[in-house]
């Protein structure tokens, strides 16, 4: 398995960091290349509960999210897209000033054959990993929005 990951400060405790996460309903205005949702479980975010949404046209695509794991510290999720398939994890834990978060991706990818190796060293995780930040960047965002320290 491949990995990538990025992590950030957020003013939130970890639990309300993990609702914020776990809310499909602004995942626009944080998850990276997140267009529009598709299909949502009714049992959303219990495990087992499913998320279907597609990327903008430059993204991945249709992304299929599985509940795999959803504790008082972490949320993850079985992920498949066209090029890869993997388990999202975000992680809160307590820190200072509210919450450390990390987003983790363990991957494999699904296209680019033979050459998968060098194009994951070259381009995918790179792309990955800064896909990562973005996202919490902008979850950094909604979170200190959400706490009302912006």
């Amino acid at each position: 398995m491949r990995s990538a990951r990025a992590a950030v400060l957020v003013p939130l405790t970890p639990p309300e960091a993990l609702r914020l996460w776990a809310d499909v309903d602004r995942w626009p205005s944080f998850v990276e290349g997140f267009a529009r949702r598709l299909e949502l479980s009714a049992q959303w975010p219990e495990e087992g509960a499913r998320v279907v949404w597609e990327s903008n046209p430059d993204g991945r695509g249709r992304v299929t999210e599985t509940v795999t794991d959803n504790r008082p510290d972490r949320f993850s999720t079985q992920v498949f897209e066209e090029a890869l398939i993997g388990t999202q994890t975000f992680r809160a834990v307590p820190a200072s000033d509210g919450a450390e978060v990390e987003l983790s991706l363990e991957y494999e990818l699904v296209k680019y054959g033979p050459l998968r190796g060098a194009a994951d060293a070259i381009f995918i995780r790179r792309a990955l990993r800064d896909a990562l930040r973005r996202t919490l960047f902008r979850f950094e965002i909604e979170a200190e929005d959400e706490a009302g320290v912006r």
